[in-house]
């Protein structure tokens, strides 16, 4: 049972969470939680002023943030020890002026640490009996701090150890080498997490607690109107996080799909809805589309060199130099003089670009969003192109791309655009419902 930061973020929350767990005792769950609300984000703040040079104001970020996890999750002898270390941490960072991996590792750490030891002395306040388990003690990881990969077998034969009898409480995100340097698995990571665990443990089944009722059949924060996507395979709860739906880490379902061990995504606000459940096996439907993810932030990368018309090593060129400034591209479509491709991530966007013109010329246009629809038997089911384009007619859609995927149609919208389209797209596409998959 995971449960993210909105689900701990008080002592409100955590008595909910308490009585989820109580129901579900008799199942014997290993509980994993997320750092409590923004916590992860005011580490990382204290951490970016300490090695600015100001200390002070590290240390008062430091105490407010003491304040909200006594405050919350209420006064614990170890609560003080973790403070004091990461007070000394801070200064190490504004004498040295340089925040490393390891130290963003190190410092961001602490939320889920703290918030794992607070979430089992509440659980002891009131009624369960449990135990805290220090994942760095179990996850084991290799070296690339921030976003360290587990080692899945001294990881597993960790788990074995786990505490028994009692509910374990672990925090999520956070692991350690072989050699015991605290690591992380990047953002999303207790989900992460939760799913390394379940499959080291052999679990019945992954629930992922959050604050929505499950998949949708399309992103509430662009369009309301959508419906509750009762049941869907891995491949399409993937494609789906892959491309933006933030409800799941694409990484979650891997180790699950190993497993063949079913993900929930469940409310801990309401614990009486069903939720989603993510399985190994394809999931029949009338419905062709399962649903509609988005990603924005989008720019879209042409590439058009006449010079390289039927030559070949025109594709391999671009790409080297993506790979090169290590930028990963979501969308590719091309012809035969020009390519045109997607990425998310503007940061090393000028010296691609300057690499690129070296033997093309480039355009780049930024504001573009990415829709992406999805189900298993997208591509076996005639006229959705036609769909598609039915619905979108009167949007500019400035690229599309199928077949890459079987279970995906994407196109690319400009932001401005990506409400109406989806609403379309919607309307297009689930106006009657398969009552066995939707609510």
């Amino acid at each position: 049972m995971k449960f993210g930061g909105s689900s701990v973020e008080s002592a409100t929350a955590i008595a909910r969470v308490a009585t989820i767990v109580q129901s579900r005792v008799h199942r014997h769950p290993v509980v994993v939680v997320s750092a409590m609300g923004k916590t992860t984000n005011r580490l990382l703040a204290m951490a970016a002023e300490a090695v600015s040079g100001s200390r002070t104001r590290a240390l008062e970020l430091c105490g407010e943030l003491k304040h909200y996890h006594v405050t919350e999750g209420g006064a614990h002898p170890a609560i003080d020890e973790h403070f004091a270390e990461l007070s000394e941490l801070l200064r190490g960072l504004a004498i040295l002026g340089e925040l490393t991996p390891r130290s963003v590792d190190a410092i961001s750490s602490f939320g889920e640490r703290l918030s794992s030891l607070l979430v089992t002395a509440s659980f002891r306040r009131l009624g369960l009996d449990a135990v805290h388990a220090d994942s760095r003690d179990y996850i084991i990881t290799d070296g690339r701090h921030t976003q360290a990969a587990p080692l899945y077998k001294p990881t597993n034969q960790s788990l074995k150890n786990l505490p028994r009898g009692a509910v374990v409480v672990m925090g999520g995100f956070i692991g350690a080498t072989e050699d015991g340097v605290t690591t992380t698995l990047g953002r999303g990571g207790s989900d992460f997490s939760a799913s390394i665990i379940g499959a080291g443990i052999d679990a019945e089944e992954i629930q992922i607690w959050t604050d929505v009722d499950g998949m949708l059949t399309c992103d509430p924060r662009i369009s309301p109107g959508g419906h509750r996507v009762k049941l869907i395979s891995f491949a399409e709860a993937a494609e789906l996080a892959y491309f933006g739906a933030k409800v799941l880490h694409p990484s979650t379902v891997v180790p699950a799909v190993e497993k063949n061990i079913p993900v929930l995504i469940l409310n801990s606000r309401r614990p009486e809805v069903e939720g989603t459940r993510i399985t190994g096996e394809s999931v029949p439907c009338s419905n062709v589309v399962k649903s509609i993810a988005c990603k924005t932030g989008i720019i879209v990368v042409n590439v058009q060199s006449t010079r390289m018309l039927m030559a070949h090593g025109f594709l391999r060129r671009i790409f080297e130099v993506f790979d090169k400034h290590q930028t990963s591209v979501d969308m590719v479509t091309t012809s035969e003089v020009s390519v045109s491709l997607t990425i998310d991530n503007p940061v090393n966007l000028a010296a691609i670009r300057a690499d690129l013109e070296q033997f093309a010329e480039v355009e780049v246009a930024d504001g573009m969003a990415i829709v992406s629809l999805v189900g298993d038997s997208i591509r076996s089911t005639p006229g959705v192109a036609h769909g598609v384009f039915k619905a979108l007619n009167g949007t500019n859609v400035r690229m599309i791309a199928q077949g890459a995927s079987k279970r995906n149609i994407s196109l690319v919208v400009e932001e401005t655009s990506l409400r109406s389209a989806v609403e379309s797209l919607h309307s297009e596409f689930f106006s009657q419902l398969d009552p066995a998959v939707f609510e």
